[in-house]
């Protein structure tokens, strides 16, 4: 039989002699109940309020009934919970747990000034636009330009909330840098076809220190990969220092940002450099040798084989001075696979191989965290046609990102769940159904008792209960 739709009524196939039929007639009920574990995270490190702080209120306080800070909470705590769009705003802001998530008072919106708001806590789409808009901060006058973003601010708040992890210095900082497309497919500002990737898209700059964003900076695609990061490391840096003076810090990334700025920036300024090295014919001249003890050694045993060489090497023109090289001659059943890497890190603190296999490699854990700002905290959603709006989008997305991170740290350490994806824990950790029941004294969130990960939402609620760990980097 057939689905059959009569109004609001939907008829689905009959269960022996009984027909199925189902209304969106529930009351108070939300897809998102887990979303309560964020709302904890939150009030241990205060993540969206710092980020909030970031921006400048310009309307007149009396006409308004969404403060920017609750703008930015719901906007972000949307992204966490899986909610891309802002059109998707004209439905959750009647949603009651996004309110609480929010911390609004009037949870079920019944104290609107207008009739016509009344039973939605929450901002829509509109108010949500502004609040995007004003980060172009062109003309403050401008009627729906009168929420600004200081981006230095944001900058800061960052590698802020990296530093607060922490109750004693970490050992070591190791700072991965990266770049990646963001496909576009409209006519936004800054908009270039790039060569590799084969589209239109922009390059935006992301710096890990573990699983902390340091920075996520939106960048036109014309440019070099590395542009900008010399610039970014060196602000990091110096912020880092300014909390822990003494730390070592690595600076690790591929060969597209093995440039001599940057080599030379981390050399003044006492920071440690492991970036992969293209090939080139002096450098594959150099580890024939050794590429050919590969290969024998592959003949007689067919197992992959892998020598190590280095040397100090220097460009004919673009390195100002020699730097130790590292090359890993491997023959594979598919053939020579020669790679290398260019470092700062001296023989005596790190052999060629550990600083390949064990140093270099460990970079492509960034890779990962990368994707899940991509594919779970909708990072790519740069649709604006204005680059400031898409940029301050890129830092709701890694502030979501920050949320979930910080409940996978906080709340699952020690769990089947502690490595997760952002998208994994949002499925099965925060889409609980609940129903919402609401009174003088207190809010109720009745869970769907069949809920099958109980027992995982109940350690994560002891973990954050008890207090947050130090951070691992």
């Amino acid at each position: 039989m057939g689905t059959e739709c009569s109004g609001k009524q939907y008829v689905f196939p009959w269960v022996d002699r009984r027909r199925v039929e189902a209304r969106f007639d529930g009351g108070r009920l939300s897809s998102d109940g887990g979303g309560v574990l964020l709302r904890e995270v939150e009030a241990q490190r205060r993540i969206v309020r710092r980020f909030a702080a970031c921006f400048t209120d310009h309307r007149k306080p009396a006409l308004i009934e969404h403060p920017v800070d609750a703008l930015v909470a719901q906007r972000v705590f949307a992204l966490a919970l899986g909610h891309e769009d802002l059109n998707d705003h004209d439905a959750l802001r009647a949603d009651p747990l996004l309110a609480i998530l929010v911390g609004q008072a009037d949870v079920l919106g019944t104290q609107r000034r207008r009739a016509r708001d009344r039973g939605k806590a929450l901002a829509g789409k509109s108010t949500l636009n502004r609040l995007e808009l004003g980060a172009r901060g062109e003309d403050r006058s401008e009627r729906y330009q009168k929420i600004t973003v200081d981006p230095t601010a944001v900058e800061r708040f960052f590698v802020e909330v990296f530093v607060d992890a922490h109750d004693t210095p970490p050992a070591e900082i190791v700072l991965d840098l990266d770049a990646t497309d963001d496909p576009l497919h409209g006519a936004q500002e800054e908009r270039f076809f790039h060569g590799y990737y084969g589209h239109y898209c922009y390059l935006p700059l992301y710096i890990f220190a573990g699983d902390f964003p340091l920075c996520a900076q939106l960048r036109a695609s014309n440019g070099d990969a590395a542009d900008g990061s010399v610039e970014a490391v060196e602000r990091i840096v110096a912020q880092l220092r300014t909390a822990w003076p003494t730390v070592p810090i690595l600076v690790r990334g591929d060969a597209g940002f093995c440039r001599e700025a940057l080599m030379a920036s981390c050399e003044a300024h006492d920071v440690d450099y492991l970036f992969g090295l293209a090939r080139n014919a002096r450098l594959e001249r150099w580890l024939a040798p050794s590429l050919a003890e590969a290969e024998a050694a592959f003949t007689a045993t067919g197992q992959p084989s892998r020598i190590f060489s280095e040397t100090d090497y220097q460009t004919q023109t673009s390195w100002s001075r020699p730097r130790r090289v590292v090359g890993k001659a491997e023959w594979l059943p598919k053939g020579a696979n020669p790679r290398f890497v260019v470092t700062s890190l001296c023989r005596d603190k790190v052999d060629a191989r550990d600083l390949y296999e064990q140093r270099y490699c460990a970079r492509g854990e960034m890779e990962n965290r990368i994707k899940e700002q991509q594919l779970d905290l909708f990072a790519d959603r740069t649709s604006s046609s204005h680059f400031a709006t898409n940029q301050l989008r890129l830092w709701c997305s890694t502030v979501a990102y920050l949320l979930l991170s910080e409940l996978r740290r906080l709340g699952l350490k020690g769990t089947a769940w502690a490595r997760a994806q952002c998208g994994t824990i949002r499925l099965k950790l925060l889409k609980i159904g609940a129903r919402i029941q609401v009174s003088v004294r207190r809010i109720h969130l009745a869970f769907a008792s069949e809920y099958p990960y109980e027992a995982l939402f109940a350690a994560a609620y002891a973990h954050l209960r008890r207090g947050p760990p130090a951070a691992q980097v």
